[in-house]
């Protein structure tokens, strides 16, 4: 018989990826330049030259079983020294290769996180807003996933609300900052408090306690936004990044975890996770392309179009009456529905060709996502499809 959890799990695909297709389709029928498509997080800028250059030179490289053969199972050693020598000199923190563990994105990072510091039964915390997928990354691993309501002013994290459902079966908290869907990025202020409430929560428990960071947007924070390296405030962190939108690379599945150095078992927990890639068949990202991404470690692509887009996109649908936090950072943005049901109304937005999420599946109902990480001049264009909507509900 099949597995009938993973067949129930038809009937609850990805909104977003539903969205996604519903916009090809339509850009079939109307034109891709007539559907406003805000749907995916897909990087929209190019790649750095750079690591094109890194591709092709190894792909002409006179040693092809290096660049093309199995990498070790921790990933190769001089990529793992190069990016902890980036992190060193970026974040003052003594990294070293036994801290870095190769991953396919940072999906594969948490997959691997999850599983070093949690059994079946245990808990791992985190915020709503959350990314959606979550919940399949913590649940599948047998470990339980607790969702902390959201503090709709700020979207910083509700700590009210956060202790009253710690508990000592809390293993790991998991964030995600700057955050998809929100855009906001925690203060520091926020990271030293939860900081200093998990090495409380730890005395009182007897046991370590995980800060697991999510950190794909770590590279995209608008302005003077104040947006601190989460694994400087606490040691028993473990971060989970991905290159993919730092050098939109996302096709490229290319991450990595780094455990903090100061964490017990920093060292071990990264040979741990190349066993638990022997119980899930991760067995190592592409040779090539760790290899070509180590070179280009330090670089990110022209990020700039973002905040652009998260300028025009906020002066005018605030004029129009949305409710908007303003993003910090990513290419995300989060407005308040102008109905209750946000999914209703994401549905009236199709009319005018406009592609929105609906956030119920990021526990917070009421609100929509926007991925902006298109084209300015299709920003700019979409404001009149905007306008119309917002006429609807005057």
């Amino acid at each position: 018989m099949i597995n009938q959890e993973y067949k129930k799990m038809l009937g609850k695909k990805s909104v977003i990826r539903e969205l996604s297709e519903y916009a090809t389709e339509r850009a079939k029928k109307v034109g891709y330049e007539n559907v406003f498509d805000f749907s995916l997080g897909n990087p929209s800028v190019p790649v750095p030259q750079a690591f094109t250059d890194q591709l092709v030179a190894l792909a002409k490289s006179d040693d092809p079983v290096a660049v093309h053969g199995y990498s070790p199972s921790l990933g190769i050693t001089s990529v793992r020294e190069k990016i902890a020598v980036s992190l060193k000199r970026r974040f003052g923190l003594d990294y070293t290769k036994d801290d870095i563990f190769m991953t396919s994105g940072a999906a594969g990072a948490i997959a691997h996180a999850l599983r070093a510091v949690t059994v079946t039964g245990d808990e791992v915390i985190t915020f709503a807003p959350y990314f959606p997928e979550y919940n399949p990354y913590v649940n599948k691993t047998g470990a339980i996933l607790k969702v902390v309501p959201p503090d709709t002013k700020s979207f910083q994290i509700n700590f009210p609300e956060f202790e009253k459902m710690f508990s000592s079966k809390v293993m790991a908290v998991l964030i995600n900052t700057p955050n998809n869907p929100t855009g906001i990025a925690y203060s520091k202020d926020t990271i030293e408090k939860l900081a200093a409430f998990l090495e409380q929560k730890e005395q009182e428990y007897g046991h370590e306690i995980y800060l697991i960071s999510d950190e794909p947007y770590r590279e995209i924070v608008f302005g003077h936004v104040d947006a601190p390296f989460v694994a400087g405030y606490y040691r028993h962190s473990i971060t989970c990044y991905s290159f993919s939108k730092s050098l939109s690379l996302p096709g490229e599945r290319i991450g990595y975890v780094a455990v903090n150095p100061a964490c017990e078992d920093a060292a071990l927990i990264v040979q741990m996770c190349g066993q638990i890639s022997r119980g899930i068949g991760h067995n190592c990202p592409p040779s090539i392309i760790q290899l070509a991404v180590a070179e280009v470690a330090d670089m990110t692509a022209d990020l700039s179009v973002y905040e652009t887009n998260m300028n025009i996109l906020y002066k005018e649908l605030t004029a129009l009456g949305f409710s908007i936090v303003k993003p910090g950072g990513t290419f995300y943005m989060f407005p308040k529905a102008l109905e209750s049901d946000a999914a209703a109304f994401c549905k009236h937005a199709l009319k005018y060709d406009l592609i929105l999420v609906p956030a119920d599946s990021f526990g917070c109902p009421g609100y929509f996502r926007m991925a902006y990480c298109i084209p300015t001049e299709k920003v700019r264009r979409s404001i009149a499809a905007f306008k119309k909507l917002a006429a609807d509900y005057r």
